[in-house]
């Protein structure tokens, strides 16, 4: 089943069930639930399945599941939709507002999550009706925000099996109807970094005698950045931004210890596995020049979400057979963070944008991890529509080429 036949047999099933996805969003979007903390989001989705005649599996850790559609014969296309929300506020004055305080579904993963629930529920018919050649597993990721989710999933073996795997997320810079898509990074790697100075503290009439822990502070702020846009290639989008400094309590006092905290983002994969050792080489040779000792505690995050070619064109030819040719709209790169990067380090696939701006003139652009954040729900009809065609067309192209083999695990930093 390809072309017309796809796409008149999703907008038979959109049209018979528009009304219960907009109500199942809704209902997420009322009772939204943080990282690892997705009960009931989770019990909810599991009951849908099960009503479908899908077995799905809680993840070991209690929320999230996993739900394979299909024969385990063919190759298998993994869709991932992430269920948590955000700790901020639902500032929005409408009927379906958070009634959890201070959770909100601020980045649409309400809408992932019922754009996944809904191509599975499409993809159970036809695998019923045997037009499925081989297996679409779903994931229902908990915790992309904090983020933990992805590899929680990788553990329990959510990638066993796995070809390829897609991901929608909502994009309020686009209009309903579009598609953004982008080979390569499409979002960065994002970490924390915190240095901890700590040295001879004393009166400010003498700083010879001790090791100006403000004044070195300031240097490991100015010169830290400078220095790595000299030892990092520029293409790789480094970029090391501070968010906090805390040192001292008096003005004629010397700190004996003092702290700089901040974020690196980064388009590149090797420059992200080198970062935390080029990192702390800098800092000890800026630290050391002043007389203190230097402790770097980085934390990582994501890696950079780096699109695999033949998976973008899987995902554009599936926007063309369903929405039309102009769907698919190439979208720039971010320097936010998406831990859907963590499957990207297993096997090959990529995340596509899902535009969920109304095309009115007159609607207020409601940018993602803002209390006033919303969607124009129609954006639910076009990710099933693009979901469904990307495991369909993903199945077609690995049955036709036999391209089933996984690419080789990476390590995971």
């Amino acid at each position: 089943m390809q072309g017309r036949d796809l796409r008149e047999q999703l907008t038979a099933f959109l049209a018979r069930n528009e009304r219960a996805l907009v109500d199942f969003r809704r209902d997420l979007h009322m009772h939204p639930e943080l990282a690892f903390a997705e009960h009931r989001t989770t019990q909810r989705l599991a009951e849908r399945l099960r009503a479908a005649g899908l077995a799905p599996k809680r993840l070991p850790q209690g929320t999230g599941l996993i739900c394979d559609i299909g024969s385990e014969d063919g190759p298998t296309i993994a869709l991932r939709g992430d269920i948590d929300a955000l700790p901020l506020t639902d500032e929005k004055d409408v009927a379906y507002r958070s009634t959890v305080p201070g959770a909100a579904h601020a980045c649409g993963h309400d809408v992932h999550t019922t754009v996944l629930l809904a191509t599975g529920l499409f993809l159970a018919q036809q695998a019923r009706a045997g037009a499925l050649p081989g297996r679409v597993r779903l994931i229902f990721q908990p915790a992309e925000e904090l983020p933990g989710g992805a590899r929680e999933v990788i553990d329990a073996g959510g990638l066993d099996g796995v070809d390829r795997i897609f991901a929608l997320h909502a994009d309020p810079r686009l209009l309903v109807g579009q598609v953004g898509l982008r080979t390569g990074p499409i979002t960065a790697a994002c970490d924390q970094v915190l240095v901890r100075l700590s040295g001879e503290g004393g009166h400010t009439a003498r700083p010879h005698l001790t090791a100006d822990l403000v004044y070195a502070l300031g240097k490991i702020v100015t010169e830290l950045p400078a220095a790595l846009s000299r030892r990092v290639d520029p293409r790789a989008g480094f970029s090391l931004v501070w968010g906090r400094v805390s040192a001292g309590s008096a003005p004629n006092a010397i700190p004996d210890d003092g702290v700089v905290e901040g974020t690196v983002r980064c388009l590149d994969d090797d420059a992200w596995h080198a970062a935390p050792d080029l990192i702390e080489e800098l800092v000890d040779s800026v630290a050391t020049a002043y007389g203190a000792t230097a402790e770097v505690d980085y934390r990582r995050g994501v890696p950079p979400t780096i699109n695999e070619d033949s998976s973008v064109q899987i995902l554009r030819d599936a926007c063309d057979q369903v929405l039309g040719s102009d769907a698919a709209a190439s979208t720039p790169q971010s320097l936010g963070g998406e831990d859907f990067a963590w499957y990207l380090e297993h096997v090959p696939g990529a995340l596509a944008r899902l535009g969920t701006h109304s095309p009115s003139s007159a609607a207020p652009m409601l940018d993602l991890h803002r209390g006033t954040f919303d969607v124009d729900e129609r954006a639910i009809g076009v990710g099933v529509q693009v979901m469904a065609a990307s495991a369909l067309t993903g199945l077609w192209e690995c049955a036709r080429t036999g391209s089933g083999d996984q690419i080789e695990d990476a390590a995971l930093a």
